[in-house]
């Protein structure tokens, strides 16, 4: 064997052993943990965290997504967190939820969202200042209208309730967080045997906002004082905008040009300001008088012979659709046979085959008016 081609085996294995020396001293293996997209209930329920932690806790929970109390089988110690707009509960559930809380039900609630318009309308009924909210307002709980406003928890905990419509309760509670100055964020009014937790929002709750510091503390302290004898229901209400809505909102994109170009054609439509048009002429002639005015001039310029000539050529063309054997005969055969079948004086048929004199217009109208009965009887 010759001693080049092992010294390139020996140089080939010694680049591959430095580069794996290499490899082994400078490879260090890291973990690294990555969160998967969330599916499912985790994607359509916000409360799906907070359920999952209690559940960890020990609790019984339980989730749902309309408030029905019948369904639900709600018990003297049970808790129902209402994850929506409290101005949709109806007069018969309101009346369920007042029964179940004197016997000793808790229910956790938000007020109303802030919302502008229902604000404006408010304070044109003359009610400025609160939002009626039929099943808070029986409780003594007055929800605000105005812009919200942010709690700084302080130490690094953040701010809450920066999306909340705060309140005012008129009657006793046993907690209280916020003063009569700015509103309550924050109140648990005694309700019979049972009492109702009124915030300014729940967004605290929500899957993302629990990883805070400051809202799992919050959280602990609105579900720990009620011990673990009861079942949590947490309500989630999805509530669907209407379709006027939806399309205002989101097909913005489609039916704005489709409006601009609305108004462009109507605008083009339109009726115009300024001195009036003359109406348009009406036409100044019918077909007859263009027929006549066409006579007059060949008789005038001497081509009366063209009339009789068209109105004896319309002639023996139909003469030749009715009846061909005639029109294949010349001369007096032709004039006998026409007889026969027009019953017309001989004399007469063979005059107006004849063409007339150039200014002979009585033989010109004599003739064009037996060539149309001719014509008329084939």
């Amino acid at each position: 064997m010759k001693p080049r081609p092992v010294l390139y085996a020996l140089l080939g294995a010694a680049l591959v052993g430095a580069f794996v020396a290499w490899w082994l001293h400078t490879y260090k293996r890291v973990e690294e943990w990555i969160d998967l997209p969330r599916t499912g209930e985790a994607v359509s329920n916000p409360l799906h965290g907070l359920r999952l932690s209690l559940a960890q806790q020990g609790r019984r929970v339980r989730a749902a997504r309309r408030l029905d109390p019948t369904a639900m089988r709600l018990g003297r110690h049970d808790t129902v967190l209402y994850d929506g707009d409290p101005r949709a509960i109806d007069g018969r559930l309101s009346r369920q939820l007042d029964s179940w809380l004197a016997g000793g039900g808790r229910l956790v609630i938000a007020t109303p969202p802030p919302d502008a318009a229902a604000d404006a309308m408010t304070a044109a009924r003359g009610r400025a200042g609160h939002l009626p909210v039929p099943l808070l307002d029986r409780h003594g709980v007055h929800s605000r209208t105005g812009r919200p406003a942010c709690i700084d928890l302080g130490n690094g905990g953040g701010q809450l309730f920066c999306r909340g419509r705060r309140f005012d309760v008129a009657g006793p509670v046993r907690i209280r967080w916020g003063n009569a100055a700015d509103g309550l964020v924050h109140a648990r009014v005694p309700a019979g045997a049972g009492e109702l937790d009124v915030l300014a929002d729940l967004d605290f709750l929500t899957t993302d906002s629990l990883q805070g510091r400051g809202n799992a503390e919050l959280a602990r302290q609105l579900f720990g004082p009620r011990g673990r004898g009861g079942t949590i229901h947490l309500v989630h209400v999805v509530d669907m905008p209407s379709l006027w809505l939806m399309l205002l909102r989101e097909g913005w994109r489609v039916w704005l040009p489709l409006l601009l170009a609305l108004a462009g054609w109507l605008a083009a439509r339109r009726v115009r300001f300024g001195p009036l048009l003359p109406s348009p002429l009406p036409g100044r002639r019918s077909l007859l008088e263009h027929v006549d005015a066409s006579g007059e001039h060949q008789w005038r310029y001497g081509h009366g012979d063209r009339l009789h000539a068209a109105l004896r050529d319309a002639f023996h063309a139909r003469l030749r659709r009715r009846d061909p054997q005639a029109a294949a005969l010349d001369g007096e055969a032709q004039i006998a046979q026409l007889v026969a079948r027009l019953r017309l004086p001989a004399a007469h048929i063979r005059d107006a085959l004849k063409t007339p004199a150039v200014r002979d217009a009585k033989s010109l109208v004599a003739r064009i008016a037996t060539l149309v009965r001719m014509r008329n009887r084939l």
